[in-house]
């Protein structure tokens, strides 16, 4: 059976005149980080747009830690990884065109951060061979680190922002040190967009993949090395996706239409190639993109953002698990 998803409480993190979102949520080194994009000018793409860190060591009291901006590009969509004893942020960014010209999907390039102890950062730097690709979640598997970033097929030209959805990849690339990216495969192929994955213990990949155009998302799974894929549509589209392993069972949160013709944050359970609903957050309207730590198999923090209370703001939940 099941357990059930207790939300214990949630706390208000950030909430200001800027648009703020976009969240995700690690521990490192005995602390926490919590990170989110944050814009004045909203929404939309900005070269205003920049992206904060918040440290805590208890999950309760948050400081800014880091800051950064990449001039003449939009941020957004941080997340975090740690690989080799470092911890990584990733972000993905738009190229900002001239007033008037079309946003561009081939622009895309992905920017990192780091720090060795949790305290000092390094960077922005461009990730080498991320050029055209609009990068998102990663994960580590042996000596190496995965990255999903979705493309254009075959960089196709003249096709303005990320029109003809049918014609995007979402595909993953490794990297041996965190700096320097290569293709490996394709999670999927067409309407590719967000992708969250996880690795199992033998190496297989298990992936939940947006889909383009609001389209209903897909469930990936391949055995190493990966270029076998299953996929399989759920019932509907999971926007900001997150999927991590809590205890024995599958979590997945991000944005979910319900009865009443909205979205709300939404916590659900995969199984086999279903969603059961676990739990929703405070939210509505432009939300979702959540990051999530496991305190142990009972308790957990989950950070979200939502504009249900006016301005859009970052959240923090703690969850507990019941049965």
């Amino acid at each position: 059976m099941l357990p059930n998803i207790q939300v214990e409480s949630v706390k208000t993190i950030r909430q200001d005149s800027n648009h703020n979102a976009f969240t995700d949520l690690c521990r490192y080194r005995g602390r926490f980080y919590l990170t989110f994009r944050s814009c004045p000018d909203g929404h939309g793409y900005a070269g205003s747009s920049c992206i904060v860190i918040l440290g805590s060591e208890n999950g309760e009291d948050w400081t800014e830690e880091f800051k950064f901006v990449v001039p003449g590009r939009d941020v957004r969509d941080p997340h975090f990884i740690e690989f080799q004893d470092t911890l990584f942020l990733y972000t993905g960014t738009w190229l900002m065109p001239d007033p008037g010209s079309p946003m561009n999907l081939n622009d895309h390039l992905g920017y990192g951060i780091w720090t060795e102890d949790g305290n000092r950062w390094n960077g922005p730097q461009f990730l080498e061979g991320t050029y055209g690709h609009y990068i998102w979640r990663a994960a580590v598997w042996g000596e190496r680190v995965f990255l999903c970033g979705r493309r254009r097929r075959g960089f196709q030209v003249s096709i303005e922002a990320e029109e003809r959805p049918e014609s995007i990849e979402s595909a993953m690339l490794v990297s041996d040190n965190g700096f320097v990216w290569s293709f490996k495969t394709l999670f999927a192929e067409q309407y590719g967009d967000e992708t969250a994955f996880v690795f199992e213990e033998d190496g297989s990949i298990l992936a939940l993949v947006r889909d383009g155009d609001s389209k209903r998302a897909r469930v990936c799974r391949a055995k190493a090395p990966w270029n076998e894929w299953t996929r399989a549509s759920l019932k509907c589209n999971v926007g900001g996706p997150l999927l991590v392993q809590w205890g024995d069972n599958y979590l997945v949160g991000g944005r979910q239409p319900n009865a009443e013709g909205t979205a709300t944050m939404t916590l659900s359970w995969l199984v086999d190639d279903t969603l059961k609903q676990a739990a929703v957050l405070p939210s509505g309207g432009d939300c979702s993109y959540p990051g999530f730590v496991p305190i142990n198999n009972g308790r957990g923090l989950l950070s979200y953002y939502s504009s249900h209370e006016g301005p859009t703001s970052i959240y923090l939940a703690k969850l507990n698990l019941q049965g």
